[in-house]
């Protein structure tokens, strides 16, 4: 079992949040934002499936993700692969698991999985966050699919980061878009 610092005479909480990232949104960055401020360390955490075809590779993401978490001093960006997101997160000494309830059928999964992850790690809380309306229907998949139609950089400047933006417009244009 891992030892979990103790912060007086409270537990220190430390949360991860993970995601594949691909890329960073700005909802993830609202999640981030939140969580930074609910628990004393977030660990967030690229999580690398190996049967998923990603647009960045991992070591872009980490890079993404740190750039537009430069500002947070209680964060560390961090990958795993091949575990269970609870046992990663036991093994950095989280206590808490933190994700993102945009729709019912995102509900109907996590809860699942809140159950599931409290069999394998009991001492583990997941915590939802459910965004607000503006970044309901932000999602990496719907910001790529957005890429490449006259207008997209307009389109997308509004659902991702600065760094982000600049490496896909940059990333269309090597591409010969």
């Amino acid at each position: 079992m891992t030892h979990i610092p103790k912060r007086g005479k409270h537990q220190l909480k430390r949360a991860v949040y993970a995601g594949s990232f691909d890329p960073v949104t700005n909802g993830h960055l609202w999640m981030i934002r939140e969580a930074v401020e609910l628990f004393d360390e977030l660990v967030v955490a690229v999580g690398v499936n190996p049967d998923k075809r990603c647009t960045f590779s991992v070591d872009e993401r980490v890079e993404l993700l740190r750039a537009v978490t430069r500002g947070f001093n209680k964060l560390k960006v961090d990958v795993f692969e091949n575990q269970f997101l609870v046992n990663y997160a036991q093994s950095t000494g989280a206590n808490y698991i933190v994700r993102g309830i945009r729709t019912a059928s995102d509900y109907e999964y996590e809860r699942t999985m809140r159950y599931i992850n409290s069999d394998l790690q009991g001492d583990i809380t997941t915590i939802f966050l459910m965004p607000p309306r503006e970044y309901a229907e932000v999602s990496s998949t719907m910001v790529k699919g957005m890429v490449g139609p006259r207008g997209w950089e307009q389109v997308i400047r509004q659902y991702v980061p600065e760094p982000v933006y600049r490496k896909l417009v940059a990333m269309y244009q090597e591409s010969g878009g």
